[in-house]
């Protein structure tokens, strides 16, 4: 059988399997950085909320002191 025997699904499938293992790297980059991006945003999403939660944490123990200093009896 020589080289101009051969069809065109064996050419195709000589080239998935000379092109896959560059296809499987790209792939595999591309998932590490998308992971990468969602990691950052998830923490940034985090860092936010919880600032916001730490604001309401300090506001509610201001109240509660200024409540308790105000109901406390003079000495």
């Amino acid at each position: 059988m020589s080289d101009h025997d051969t069809n065109p699904n064996d050419l195709r499938q000589k080239l998935k399997s000379i092109a896959q293992p560059l296809v499987d790297s790209l792939d595999a980059r591309l998932r590490d950085q998308i992971d990468s991006r969602v990691d950052q945003r998830v923490a940034e999403s985090l860092s936010d909320r919880l600032a916001v939660i730490e604001r309401a944490i300090a506001d509610l123990d201001r109240r509660l002191r200024q409540v308790e200093d105000h109901e406390s009896p003079s000495p």
